[in-house]
């Protein structure tokens, strides 16, 4: 995963009340002289329920006998595992982490920062994809390039057809030049619908496909008291709180009174509101697998 972008470091830190874990460090930095260090390390985590309670003398046994699996020239291993050298690597490893304040492990730094959250393929892929949606990114809200006292209709080219939208200048000023700045800048294409609830609505606007991603701007909430939540193919803000607005904006599939007040609106569906509810339903809140979210192609906008 991401093998020209992502440079894995790891790092020795075997903690004194486990009995076999310097063992284990100097084993895979001996069978790494031999390019098997991952090897080694796997070996050893994968068969764990094997050697968990077993004694230290017995643990070293029972390395010796595996090593065989490994393809390594066993008298070089041998002579390696208690060398100076590796004692010294792994000994320079500990330092480094007790430098870094590491005090346990695992412990996982990404770009020198602490990482404590979830451990997975999935998790990680997600954090990749934030830093490089960093670089696309703006630092501050885009400059008014809207005429709020015109007409701008909004075309979402997607994978089932075309939403055409009728946008709000002149009452909601900020979410629309920040939809039309985007747009022209090709900020939505090939984002997908990642949230699509019959019934509710069809969510987009994040290039990551997963709800968490944005522009790296926010602006504030605009409330009309005569635009409401109360059909279907209304066009609203999505965030993360009061005035806390970025890229992601829905279109509503009934009316649905409970969002009022809370997510400005800044449009509505004028044509192809078959296709909008045409596309696949998604929930990212579900556990499990879901499937592949219609794409927008791209986002025209005209203006009068």
């Amino acid at each position: 995963m991401y093998p020209d972008k992502v440079r894995l470091v790891y790092r020795h830190f075997p903690l004194s009340f486990h009995d076999k874990a310097m063992i284990a460090a100097q084993a895979a930095e001996a069978a790494g002289l031999q390019g098997k260090f991952f090897e080694m390390s796997s070996l050893i985590y994968d068969y764990a329920f094997e050697w968990n309670n077993i004694t230290p003398s017995e643990f070293e046994e029972w390395i010796s006998a595996k090593i065989v699996d490994l393809d390594l020239d066993v008298q070089k291993f041998n002579q390696d595992w208690n060398s100076d050298e590796v004692i010294q690597r792994v000994e320079a490893d500990m330092a480094e982490g007790r430098q870094a304040g590491v005090g346990g492990t695992p412990t996982v730094y990404i770009n020198g920062a602490l990482y404590s959250g979830a451990r997975s393929a999935e998790v990680f892929s997600a954090i990749m994809q934030l830093m490089e949606l960093k670089a696309r990114q703006y630092s501050d809200c885009p400059p008014m390039v809207i005429d709020p006292a015109k007409k701008y209709t909004a075309t979402l080219e997607t994978e089932k057809g075309n939403i055409v939208i009728d946008l709000y200048a002149d009452k909601a000023p900020l979410a629309v030049n920040s939809f039309v700045f985007l747009a022209r800048e090709g900020w939505f294409d090939g984002n997908i619908f990642h949230r699509v609830i019959p019934g509710f609505v069809a969510q987009t606007g994040d290039p990551l496909g997963m709800g968490f991603g944005g522009p790296g701007y926010a602006f504030d909430n605009e409330v009309s008291s005569d635009l409401l939540y109360d059909s279907a193919g209304v066009v609203g803000m999505a965030n993360s709180g009061a005035d806390l607005n970025g890229s992601q904006f829905f279109i509503t599939y009934d009316a649905i009174p409970d969002l009022n007040g809370g997510y400005t609106i800044f449009g509505k569906v004028i044509e192809g509101m078959d296709v909008a509810e045409s596309l696949t339903p998604r929930d990212p809140s579900q556990a499990g697998d879901l499937p592949e979210g219609d794409k927008i192609i791209k986002v025209t906008i005209n203006e009068e």
